[in-house]
């Protein structure tokens, strides 16, 4: 523990703490920071001026990172017989109907991290909606995880369509990258997300919406980061 904690307070005396640093400088500091000896994690986490007990005021949103995330995503596909074939050219790692939901409905199994659908299935998700829903996976319009083209939404959730929403804190994280990403594909990376957010600012949010926001490697420290 002695160990990890010299570590830190190194990284930390890399930069100031209450300075605010540009996106380039910032993506600088968190791979120079980084403590871990594993590809860690690139995290952006934003503040946001809102309030998260109001309906009206829920940021929830996905965008798709030009880089990907350096994460492979499990995705499970609930099909029509006649959509299998275009989920699996499209990468799924788990293809059923009302099989497989039966299957979770007797177990409570949920081994992948992204599921799909297409609207004709909905109905039939209900019987296992809150076995997904508690474990944040059951598909959502809003997430893009709910359409008829199935090969589509596989595609970019394999090659980097993330999801976000705020906590109950009014804060928004998300992964968009690795240390090892080159720093060029972080900031676009970081920009894109940046430009979604900004995008899915609530019409009732008076005031400064994004508030603050900090970058930081898994386990690294917080470093703050300009809004432009």
């Amino acid at each position: 523990m002695a160990k990890t904690g010299k570590r830190f307070k190194d990284a930390k005396s890399k930069f100031e703490k209450e300075k605010v640093y540009s996106a380039e400088e910032a993506i600088k500091l968190v791979k120079e920071t980084s403590t871990v000896k594993f590809d860690a994690s690139v995290e952006v986490h934003a503040n946001l001026g809102i309030d998260p007990k109001k309906g009206d005021q829920i940021v929830r949103d996905s965008v798709v990172l030009p880089h990907g995330t350096g994460k492979t995503v499990k995705v499970a596909a609930f099909v029509s017989d006649d959509k299998a074939k275009d989920a699996k050219e499209a990468g799924a790692d788990l293809i059923g109907g009302e099989e497989l939901i039966e299957k979770i409905k007797k177990d409570s199994k949920t081994d992948f991290d992204i599921a799909v659908t297409t609207p004709d299935m909905m109905p039939k998700l209900a019987a296992i909606a809150k076995i997904l829903g508690q474990k944040g996976l059951m598909p959502n319009p809003k997430t893009g995880t709910i359409g008829p083209d199935v090969k589509k939404m596989i595609t970019e959730l394999k090659t980097g369509k993330v999801s976000y929403k705020n906590d109950a804190t009014s804060n928004v994280h998300l992964l968009i990258g690795k240390v090892s990403f080159d720093e060029k594909n972080l900031l676009k990376n970081f920009n894109t997300f940046l430009d979604s957010l900004k995008k899915a600012k609530p019409q009732s949010v008076k005031g400064t919406y994004i508030k603050s926001m900090h970058l930081s490697s898994s386990m690294g420290p917080g470093i703050k980061v300009e809004i432009n």
